[in-house]
């Protein structure tokens, strides 16, 4: 169970605080949901308190876990299908488990093939998600603004190898 402040990640829609625990019917219904506000584009999400488990929300990472996400990103890109159906799908669950080191693997696979060969139109629009939902985390485990860590990003892509 959550509190009110804490900072958790809901996969698909990035990380956020918890504004209230509201109690609301909705669709005839009566529940009670965590309000989380992202702190990306001022949007808040109404997260049912009974379903955390199966929308995989969970806490924030720790401060000292960073420099491992970093690692991640500044890896290099693995063997990757040549189907674009495929490699979609397969980072389409990276970003649906909602872990930051699986986000930021995306976020790496997806920078380095843009690099090398460009991204599809629905390639580039799962990148822009992937940053979006790896960028909202950074920001509330370091305390840093957006365009610091998106500052950050672009210096570690910008290294390497082309």
């Amino acid at each position: 169970m959550f509190s009110v402040g804490d900072r958790v990640v809901y996969p698909m829609h990035g990380a956020g605080v918890i504004e209230a625990i509201e109690e609301k019917e909705i669709l005839g219904a009566r529940k009670k949901y965590y309000v989380m506000k992202l702190p990306m584009g001022e949007m808040k999400v109404l997260i049912p308190t009974d379903s955390i488990m199966q929308v995989g929300l969970r806490g924030v990472i720790e401060k000292d876990k960073v420099p491992q996400v970093f690692v991640v990103l500044q890896g290099e890109m693995p063997e990757m299908s040549a189907n674009w159906n495929r490699r979609y799908r397969n980072h389409l669950e990276k970003i649906k488990s909602g872990d930051i080191f699986e986000v930021a693997e995306v976020v790496r696979n997806l920078m380095l093939r843009d690099l090398e060969k460009g991204l599809s139109t629905g390639e580039s629009k799962m990148l822009e998600t992937a940053r979006q939902i790896l960028v909202s985390e950074l920001i509330l485990v370091q305390g840093m603004e957006h365009t610091d860590i998106v500052n950050v990003l672009d210096d570690i892509f910008e290294q390497t190898p082309k």
